[in-house]
């Protein structure tokens, strides 16, 4: 890998890697803390399309995690840019929660009942047969599927819910039309978040848990990749899931103060 200072900014992901659900991962605070005092770049990127920035903003405040909503990048933001860059004012159709509708509302784009140029789905805890019905005929009648994020599985206090990919899967089967995906493994989302850097791809670096979504979508981008197994790659399923992406992260590291430790070690 090459060092970080030929790395102008860091996109680091959320779950798994700075906290699980209300528990912060163990030096998390000290390594965002020390980026700022180090005055490296960095933005917080998620999957998460539920959730405002102020949203995600505020959770991070509440672990400790000093946070501000510029410092957000959500897929649900993500897909509002990519629709009104596609088609500034677009007509949507939205199956999704208030992330999202503010994410849409905010990029100039006007979400409607009937007729839509594109439908936009993220996850939508209120999801019914009768929006599957609609979502179906919209696309089938020629309406843009944009999809936030594919994750099949969302982590709770209560175990692991449907998400956003799951209720994807029915409407891919009624409609027999895939989406476009936005959020990780996609790429779109690490670029969406390097544009709002001012920095090419390749001079971001993507610090997240998963080889899956987090380093498959840094390295669609084409951005460099660190590895933290903080979360759902560990020391003992690592060789596993490095051989089912196919690929090898430029970095791993076995937690947040290791981590720490090198990006200071570079300046």
């Amino acid at each position: 890998m090459t060092t970080y200072q030929e790395s102008k900014g860091l996109l680091i992901d959320l779950d798994g890697t700075l906290y699980h659900g209300k528990q912060r991962i163990p030096g998390a605070d000290i390594l965002i803390r020390t980026l700022m005092e180090r005055n490296i770049p960095y933005l917080f990127v998620t999957n998460n399309s539920s959730r405002t920035a102020e949203g995600v903003a505020s959770h991070l405040n509440d672990l400790g995690i000093p946070a501000a909503p510029h410092e957000v990048c959500t897929s649900a933001l993500a897909a509002a840019k990519y629709i009104a860059q596609e088609s500034p004012g677009a007509a949507v159709a939205m199956l999704g929660e208030e992330g999202l509708r503010q994410a849409l509302l905010e990029a100039g784009l006007h979400i409607v009942e009937d007729n839509p140029q594109f439908v936009v789905q993220g996850i939508d805890r209120s999801f019914t047969y009768e929006k599957l019905m609609k979502a179906v005929a919209w696309i089938r009648e020629g309406a843009v599927y944009v999809l936030t994020n594919p994750d099949l599985l969302l982590p709770s206090d209560n175990g692991f819910l449907p998400g956003a990919g799951s209720l994807s899967a029915s409407i891919q089967a009624a409609s027999g039309v895939e989406p476009i995906v936005i959020g990780k493994p996609s790429g779109h989302l690490m670029t969406f978040a390097t544009e709002r850097l001012g920095i090419s791809p390749s001079d971001a670096t993507v610090v997240g848990d998963n080889m899956r979504t987090d380093i498959t979508a840094g390295a669609q981008a084409g951005c460099q990749t660190i590895l933290v197994l903080t979360g759902l790659t560990t020391p003992e399923n690592l060789d596993k899931h490095i051989e089912a992406a196919g690929f090898k992260p430029d970095m791993i590291c076995k937690d947040l103060y290791e981590l720490k430790d090198w990006l200071c070690s570079c300046e």
